[in-house]
């Protein structure tokens, strides 16, 4: 509706921006919003990605959300059992009518003077009309979901077969029967063979590069146990913690001791395989978590490789042939099908122009407050998840701080709130994703930053950001809150030196 004018709007109807509606909901009744989602389906990743065996690669007790029970008995979950509960969620707080399809945001333009974002949201004919809203909480993730990374292979035209993209995968292709060659070692990778391979005559996943792969069992006994004596919400927040603590566990031990958590992981490996693998195509050659591992449900991707259905050769493609890829070892690898599982393409904002009075912003340029908002961008929210964790328990807390933001402005009469550097002072700038992960690395110049100090620096720490999110102060001395028409603009800066905000 043009001259619409929300409270919040809600960028993405995938998990994040769904939970990021209860939230609203529940925290601040009477405010009006909407969701305003790009495709004409809700789903966000889980609804995208057609690919054989799509599941998470984070259990559901903590990629489920913190108000609503996990209750499947996978806690490794496929994308429909994914999309059940999401659509569970909607049905639960009667979002229906508050989530608009096929509406991508093309422009968000910030006034000072009005205290209000107006928003292009463009249809799937390319007709636009505008919104207005208060507060602006992005929810689209940061990944490019029109394009990916896909390099350009010399000899990919002389190739007869169907090469295919994980990302736009094709519902009507065969594979049963023929031969499969999947490029990658990522997530992505270790999710298609085993799964490929139930049908395939072979599949062979070509990587570059060896990733740490893990397995785990695809329902958590103790869940389920919980669950036998103990009421729903009570077994689902003593599985979810089990998981967050072991979690931070396990990444604190890769990070302090890498050797002996590396040579653990490569033992486990040796178990599932056993003791005359080879172990070069399963030895990466980075520290355990400097890349995120790759989980694979119940030994899958091991039972494969040992059944003979598949394998894993560790080269680099010298070329496509008519009939499959020669190797720079000189090795040929014949294929029928050619999946090119080599990555994604990150996205700050999606592809929408964003400016704040007039002056574009350029993320890069920007720097993380509380891993919610950016420096000198007023009454703007983003998503982004974990890197060593789920990405839901990130998106609660940071739906949950937006509420809390949003009644503080409400309670105080300050409509507009903008995380505002310190003046003349140097806080540092550093990478916001500190992952060696190839779709990081190239989009690391087009990503926010993070300072040396809180609350510019991220935890990547779930407890301590309940502590931050949930419990600290608003008003940190940083934050600053103002009325229509003052001054905050990217460039703004405060002229009071900051007080220390704790961890």
């Amino acid at each position: 509706m043009e001259n619409e004018i929300l409270d919040v709007l809600i960028v993405g109807a995938g998990l994040s921006g769904i939970g990021a509606a209860v939230h609203l909901t529940k925290r601040c009744p009477g405010k009006s919003f909407a969701i305003v989602e790009a495709r004409e389906r809700m789903g966000g990743t889980w609804d995208l990605f057609k690919y054989p065996g799509i599941r998470s690669d984070s259990d559901m007790y903590t990629l489920g959300f913190n108000f609503k029970p996990w209750t499947a008995r996978k806690a490794i979950a496929d994308a429909p059992s994914i999309l059940t509960y999401l659509r569970e969620t909607i049905s639960d707080y009667h979002l229906e009518d508050k989530i608009r399809f096929s509406q991508k945001v093309v422009n968000a333009s910030w006034s000072s003077e009005e205290a209000l974002w107006t928003v292009s949201l463009a249809d799937s004919e390319g007709a636009v009309r505008t919104i207005k809203c208060n507060f602006l909480h992005m929810c689209s993730g940061y990944y490019n979901y029109a394009e990916a990374h896909d390099p350009d292979f010399p000899g990919k035209a002389d190739f007869a077969g169907k090469i295919v993209h994980p990302q736009f995968w094709p519902d009507n292709l065969d594979y049963a029967g023929k031969k499969v060659v999947v490029i990658g070692s990522g997530a992505t990778a270790v999710t298609l063979v085993p799964s490929m391979a139930k049908t395939a005559a072979h599949v062979t996943m070509l990587q570059r590069s060896p990733t740490y792969i893990v397995s785990l069992p695809g329902e958590d006994k103790w869940a389920l146990r919980f669950r036998k004596v103990l009421p729903s919400k009570l077994a689902y927040l003593l599985t979810r913690w089990k998981n967050v603590l072991w979690g931070l566990f396990t990444f604190n031990l890769a990070r302090n001791k890498p050797a002996v958590f590396k040579k653990r992981l490569l033992d486990m490996v040796k178990e599932e395989m056993g003791p005359d693998v080879d172990m070069t195509d399963f030895t990466p050659s980075y520290n355990p978590w400097d890349q995120r591992l790759c989980l694979v449900p119940d030994s899958d991707m091991f039972e494969s490789i040992k059944s003979g259905k598949s394998s894993i050769v560790t080269d680099h493609v010298e070329r496509f042939t008519s009939d499959g890829i020669v190797l720079k070892s000189g090795k040929k690898l014949e294929a029928d099908v050619i999946v090119t599982a080599t990555g994604l393409k990150i996205l700050t904002g999606g592809s929408a122009a964003i400016e704040v009075d007039g002056a574009p912003v350029i993320f890069g340029d920007k720097i993380n407050y509380k891993g919610v908002m950016f420096s000198g961008i007023p009454n703007f929210g983003m998503t982004m998840g974990y890197t060593n964790a789920s990405w839901t328990l990130k998106a609660d807390l940071t739906s949950e701080y937006v509420c809390r933001l949003i009644n503080h402005m409400d309670k105080n009469g300050t409509p507009i709130a903008t995380p505002t550097l310190p003046a003349g002072e140097s806080i540092g700038a550093e990478p916001m994703l500190d992952f060696s992960s190839g779709y990081v690395q190239r989009a690391i110049k087009d990503l926010p930053k993070q300072g040396d100090r809180k609350p510019w620096r991220l935890n990547q720490n779930f407890p301590k950001d309940i502590v931050n999110l949930r419990y600290k102060t608003v008003d940190d001395g940083v934050m600053v809150f103002s009325k229509p028409g003052s001054v905050a603009g990217p460039d703004a800066e405060r002229t009071k030196k900051p007080e220390p905000v704790a961890a």
